[in-house]
């Protein structure tokens, strides 16, 4: 089962989750494992990375995957509960890693690791909840690198929110469903 939440910066969506993943787990006896894709760029960056660490506390479980996500959720084991925690993040670390490359490059690249992504979720058969941000709400950004950027992030929320069974869109601490397939009737 995968669950997919969006929403804005700090619209709550990561807390949400997080309260989704833990629920999951001690409903089913699992284990709470979090899947981070944050890189610390910078000081600021790394105080926010420490304090999403302190606020989850000692009972998670950390998967650091800033990159190789395809890879590592081919290998994720059905004793757990998974919170993917993001996929913007980690879509700006592919696109950072071609930063020097043509524009043609960067699309290709960010285009195969998209694909690779969207194969392993495919095949994913334990509980997986991804959270991702919805960036494409405001005007079109000034840049081609940035215009890019939120291009891909669009289609990889798309392609995401149509393989996933449940898509919660969280705004202001309040979570709204909008697909919710037949097996994921029960909340959590």
């Amino acid at each position: 089962m995968i669950h997919f939440v969006l929403g804005g910066a700090r619209s709550g969506k990561s807390k949400y989750a997080e309260q989704q993943v833990q629920t999951l787990a001690s409903k089913l006896n699992k284990s709470a494992v979090y899947i981070a894709t944050a890189t610390a760029i910078d000081v600021e960056m790394g105080k926010r990375i420490k304090q999403h660490q302190s606020d989850r506390g000692d009972s998670w479980q950390l998967m650091e995957c800033p990159l190789a996500l395809a890879q590592m959720l081919t290998d994720l084991d059905n004793n757990n509960v998974y919170l993917l925690d993001c996929l913007t993040l980690w879509l700006n670390n592919q696109l950072y890693a071609v930063h020097e490359a043509s524009n043609v490059q960067q699309s290709k690249h960010l285009q195969t690791e998209i694909d690779k992504l969207m194969a392993s979720l495919s095949s994913v058969k334990t509980e997986l909840i991804i959270v991702s941000n919805e960036i494409g709400l405001g005007v079109v950004p000034m840049g081609e690198s940035t215009r890019l950027y939120v291009d891909y992030c669009g289609w990889l929320n798309q392609k995401v929110a149509g393989l996933a069974d449940k898509v919660t869109l969280v705004t202001a601490g309040i979570p709204l469903n909008i697909k919710n397939s037949h097996e994921c009737q029960d909340d959590y």
